[in-house]
């Protein structure tokens, strides 16, 4: 989707993921709070197949994978723990399609994007995919079909959505760098070429040609420039780990038209600031930049640190309600 200012984004949302392994409960949770911008809830401590690249493995078309000793690896023919996988995401999206009966507006689901995948899912030889070029194509090429039937799914059960495609990429930095490790860990890959890179992530965010791509982040050094230039039209991160030198490409990427999901709640148990404080750094921001503060409703989603799967079920309700009441002290007060 080229023109991303049509799009009303909701002011808050989550990454994804959250405590506990009951998908109703999780479903009832998020859409009783982000009424206007509710998500697929991801649920990893149901176990392997629920996590983050069990879970992306099992939307793979005509490539399967297992869970080894060392993680996720790309086998022949789908087994147990890809029946596992598919099973829970048809469980969560029943969870959701039953809490959303008649909601219009903006949907997020969530999957692996390709080179977080290409560096956590081993070959048969044990390395990582992200080792072989043809691999990362093949991958890439799987997960773009796949990406298709799954939110043609999500599309099916809940019809008034406008659907928004997350894609989680905390591994992209380092596979530019080229510190991803290789099995014996006393290597790391190489850099992955970041014209490859960028043109791998546009193809994928070509796949969504009904909606807006956002990909998500939380490690330090999201590449800003490049995921604008591949055609997200957001950047999900962890706000505490911006520094004054992402000030330039933040800025360009404002301007651009570039929407923040800005992570300023902690994603772990601790005590809470009061909303507005939770957002002054956005505020800060905004100033340091020299944007105009009424920008920022239409250029922010507030958003958790990164995903709740490590929070308590209590902390992870509380962290979310405080998303929207951070969202709305923004939106009242920009300066």
């Amino acid at each position: 989707m080229s023109e991303n200012s049509q799009f009303r984004f909701g002011a808050a949302t989550a990454v994804g993921s959250m405590p506990g392994g009951d998908a109703r409960e999780a479903a009832k949770t998020v859409t009783g709070t982000f009424e206007d911008f509710p998500f697929l809830p991801e649920l990893p401590a149901r176990g392997p197949g629920a996590d983050m690249i069990g879970r992306t493995a099992g939307m793979l078309v005509e490539l399967y994978a297992r869970v080894e000793p060392s993680g996720w690896r790309i086998g022949d023919r789908p087994g147990r723990d890809t029946k596992r996988a598919r099973s829970w995401l048809g469980e969560d999206l029943d969870a959701l399609e039953e809490f959303t009966q008649g909601y219009e507006g903006p949907l997020k689901v969530q999957a692996v994007g390709p080179w977080t995948l290409a560096a956590n899912l081993e070959l048969k030889n044990g390395e990582a995919a992200l080792s072989d070029p043809g691999a990362c194509r093949d991958l890439a090429a799987s997960l773009a079909e796949g990406l298709r039937l799954h939110l043609a799914e999500a599309r099916r059960r809940v019809p008034g959505a406008q659907l928004v495609l997350q894609l989680d990429e905390p591994s992209l930095t380092a596979v530019l760098r080229g510190q991803v490790r290789t099995a014996s860990g006393y290597r790391t890959h190489r850099a992955v070429d970041r014209q490859i890179v960028e043109a791998t992530l546009r193809d994928m965010v070509g796949v969504h040609t009904e909606g807006p791509v956002v990909v998500h982040s939380c490690a330090p050094d999201v590449p800003f420039a490049l995921l604008r230039r591949a055609g997200a039209a957001a950047v999900s991160f962890d706000f505490s780990l911006l520094t004054e030198r992402d000030d330039e490409t933040i800025g360009e990427a404002v301007e651009a038209g570039t929407r923040l999901f800005a992570g300023v709640v902690p994603a772990t148990d601790g005590p809470l600031s009061d909303p507005a404080g939770s957002v002054m750094g956005v505020r800060t921001l905004w100033r340091r930049l020299g944007l105009r503060p009424g920008l920022v409703p239409d250029a922010v989603t507030v958003t958790p640190a990164c995903g709740l799967a490590g929070a308590s079920p209590a902390y992870a309700r509380q962290a979310l309600a405080h998303c929207v009441r951070a969202a709305r002290s923004l939106a009242d007060n920009p300066e």
